[in-house]
This record gives C-alpha cells, structure tokens and sequence, in this order.
C-alpha cells in the first residue's frame, strides 16, 4: 500500500465537516486504503485541487472499482499526519469525520 511518510508521519486522509464522509461512506473496504493514504490524492489536497476528485477521477487512476464511490466529502479533505505505525479509526457524525487515535481512547488516572 502505498502512503506518504514524512519525519516519521504518515499522511491520513478525512472529511472534517458535516454533510458527507470520505471513507466512512464508502461501504466497500477495499477501497479504504487508498482512499485514506494514496499519494496521488494526498497531492491533490496538498495542492488545494480536492475540487477535482470525483468517481471518474477516482476511476482513472484506481480503477472501476472506485467509478460508484460517493465524493461528496472530497471537497473538505484534509490531511491528519499521525505517527506511523499508530492504531487509528475514523468515526463519522453526520458526515463528519474525526480521527480517534489508539492514544485518544487510553485513561490514565
């Protein structure tokens, strides 16, 4: 799988704002990995261009698999950098997605 790992972080794609979720609308698990840490999409949102993913950009590049995927949480993409190797989740609340890390769950009293 490929990812984009800087000083030691890897570059996790989300959906923070209400209306609709990035991965957490997208019921086929396969597509997950690209979806949250590809390259070509991290560029995308790094270069201010989330406006142009859609499912046949999608397509293009990933495959048909990806020609049914809801974009509609690509315009408020946004890169999370958590240290590699590090537990995470993405939970969804109306369509907004928020990063629970292993970290965020752990009580210590």
């Amino acid at each position: 799988m490929e990812k984009v790992i800087r000083d030691g972080k890897v570059a996790v794609l989300y959906s923070p704002g209400y209306g609709a979720g990035w991965t957490t609308w997208v019921w086929d698990l396969k597509l997950h990995e690209v979806m949250l840490f590809h390259p070509l999409i991290v560029e995308k949102v790094e270069s201010g261009k989330e406006y142009d993913i859609d499912s046949d950009w999608l397509a293009e590049n990933f495959g048909e698999n990806f020609r049914n995927v809801y974009c509609g949480g690509a315009n408020q993409l946004e890169i999370e950098w958590l240290p590699e190797g590090i537990a995470f989740r993405i939970e969804e609340n109306d369509g907004f997605e928020t990063i629970i890390t292993i970290e965020d769950l752990i009580y210590v009293a």
